[in-house]
């Protein structure tokens, strides 16, 4: 019976030596990770689809008039939104000639300046020039005096622009 007694000794102080093996240390103090930023940059040359938000026509356009665009699509970077569709870019007329006589058409030139995207202001360039149709045989067949018609660039139509310089978003 005595060794029963000590098989039971034994065992107890076993489970109670397994038991304090098996407890937790206290969790030492680990520094707190470091903020990761990752800068995300819109690259130069970056291809931007627009579209007037109004009608410009040659016939009434000038020099140095100011016009809003629209960008049509998404412009996603990483993974992420840079510049969200529906964001206002701005062009500017820079050069224009009207319809003439002898069936020449108005022709107009808007070049590129900005984007705003998520409060940033973003450097855009690029130009697109619209032309008008001419009416040239019209003019040789039947009298010097028909002209061309103007350049018409409507809400709708889709022209490209590009990211001037690399822009963190």
């Amino acid at each position: 019976m005595f060794g029963f007694y000590r098989a039971l000794l034994g065992g107890a102080i076993f489970c109670v030596a397994s038991s304090a093996s098996a407890q937790v240390a206290a969790p030492t103090a680990q520094p707190a990770p470091a903020l990761v930023t990752t800068a995300r940059t819109v690259p130069a040359g970056t291809i931007i689809n627009l579209t007037p938000m109004a009608e410009i026509a040659s016939s009434k356009v000038k020099v140095g008039d100011r016009y809003k665009f629209t960008v049509v699509n998404d412009i996603v970077e990483q993974g992420v939104v840079a510049i969200p569709r529906g964001s206002t870019a701005i062009g500017v007329i820079n050069w224009k000639t009207g319809k003439a006589i002898g069936g020449k058409s108005g022709k107009f030139e808007v070049t590129f300046e900005t984007v705003n995207a998520n409060g940033r202001t973003i450097p855009l360039m690029g130009k697109h020039r619209e032309e008008g149709k001419g009416n040239t045989v019209g003019a040789l067949l039947g009298s010097i005096w028909i002209s061309g018609r103007s350049a018409i660039l409507q809400p709708g139509q889709i022209v490209n622009a590009m990211v001037k310089e690399p822009t963190t978003y």
